[in-house]
């Protein structure tokens, strides 16, 4: 899945054309799940050809730790650093996020790029202000969002009194049910109040649930699996 927003490209990848097996089946991205290494690598490989990006190892990672940590790049980095949103001004330089569940956010601005992992943590954190923030500094705007795969409400039931917590920092529209009446939260409303408090109205959400898609890897459904990406790549 591709969108083209502004002077960038933004890439979901699903689970489907890689080599891995068993509960991996068959492109995971990850290398940190216990998925052999080498398919990992492979599936990388077979990814960036498919979407036509750079090598893999010219994309840039992140150790997502739920977080509002921003990194700043301007170039591959040596190590991988604890993370979970980047931003960079650099031409073809790719921004990489692997979820399995949680929100992948692009936000692109005139000037630069930035890649968001959200899971409900990073949302109570503040991730995706501050990662407008950090694009802030180094692009104008108007800036624009793209929101890719990640668990919808009637699938992500949700404990009342976290769900408390999230109601309290984005208002009563991020609390929902699941297909079983249980109180869930609704992430991609979390995102696009999140957001818009940062000044992103313009919203784009691809509208895929994770855990109801047979095509994604999903954490709550499946437990031990793989993980997809979202490529950011600014192309002008």
């Amino acid at each position: 899945m591709v969108r083209t927003v502004g002077g960038a490209r933004v890439v979901f990848t699903d689970r489907h054309g890689g080599v891995s097996r068993g509960r991996y089946e068959s492109a995971n991205l990850a290398d940190h799940v216990g998925d052999d290494p080498d398919a990992v690598a492979r599936n990388r490989v077979l990814a960036a050809r498919r979407v036509g990006m750079p090598d893999p190892e010219a994309w840039v990672g992140l150790h997502q730790v739920h977080g509002n940590v921003v990194e700043c790049v301007d170039e591959p980095l040596a190590s991988v650093p604890d993370a979970d949103a980047s931003v960079t001004t650099v031409v073809g330089l790719p921004l990489m996020i692997l979820t399995a569940d949680c929100a992948p956010i692009a936000i692109v601005g005139n000037g630069a790029v930035a890649a968001v992992h959200a899971g409900w943590a990073g949302l109570e954190a503040g991730v995706i202000e501050r990662a407008v923030d950090a694009l802030g500094a180094v692009a104008t705007g108007p800036y624009r969002a793209v929101l890719g795969p990640c668990i919808h409400p009637a699938r992500y039931e949700f404990g009342a009194e976290l769900l408390d917590r999230l109601v309290a920092r984005f208002g009563d529209g991020v609390a929902a049910r699941t297909e079983h009446g249980q109180p869930a939260l609704d992430v991609p409303a979390a995102v696009r109040v999140a957001l818009r408090r940062a000044g992103v109205d313009d919203l784009d959400d691809v509208g895929v649930c994770t855990a109801a898609s047979p095509d994604h890897f999903s954490y709550r459904r499946d437990g031990e699996t793989g993980r997809q990406a979202m490529l950011v790549v600014r192309e002008a």
